[in-house]
């Protein structure tokens, strides 16, 4: 059997996470298992803490503003640092430490995980007034997410300046 789904933007389901309202564009469970896709707006202050996932690859695609991405090591210090502008498509493979940030006052991002049961983690948080993840660190881990570091400081202006 095929799977067929188009999604417009906001035909999905929105949920909280943090202080975000995502909207949950594809389920784990529409797509058999295959993906999960997310369309959210995040801010500065919205980034996670550098972390690796254990089961699934990270892709995102930026619809506008600026997002900056850091791959690739366990320190911040040490990680090879892009920006991605609308319209970039960026891929992260499984066990390969990255997070970013926007370098706009906002940034709207499809992120899109392979396979998908991952999402059961960011419906599991839900709602806060703002970004704890350490008070999340063993239910991360349960979905297979270590945090190595810090999350980028929040604030980076477009040009990369504090």
């Amino acid at each position: 059997m095929s799977i067929a789904l188009v999604r417009n933007p906001g035909e999905g389901r929105d949920f909280r996470y943090y202080d975000n309202v995502i909207e949950q564009v594809a389920t784990n469970a529409e797509t058999s298992g295959a993906a999960s896709v997310m369309r959210l707006t995040v801010g500065r202050a919205d980034a996670p803490p550098l972390h690796t996932h254990s089961r699934e690859d990270e892709s995102w695609v930026v619809l506008s503003g600026r997002v900056r991405f850091w791959v690739g090591s366990t320190s911040l210090a040490e990680c090879e640092v892009r920006d991605a502008e609308p319209g970039a498509y960026v891929y992260v493979s499984r066990l390969v430490p990255h997070t970013f940030q926007t370098i706009t006052p906002t940034a709207e991002v499809l992120v899109i995980n392979n396979p998908g049961a991952i999402e059961g983690l960011f419906h599991t948080v839900g709602p806060a007034d703002a970004r704890e993840d350490a008070e999340h660190t063993d239910l991360a881990a349960a979905y297979g997410i270590v945090n190595h570091d810090n999350p980028p400081p929040s604030g980076r202006e477009e040009n990369g300046t504090s």
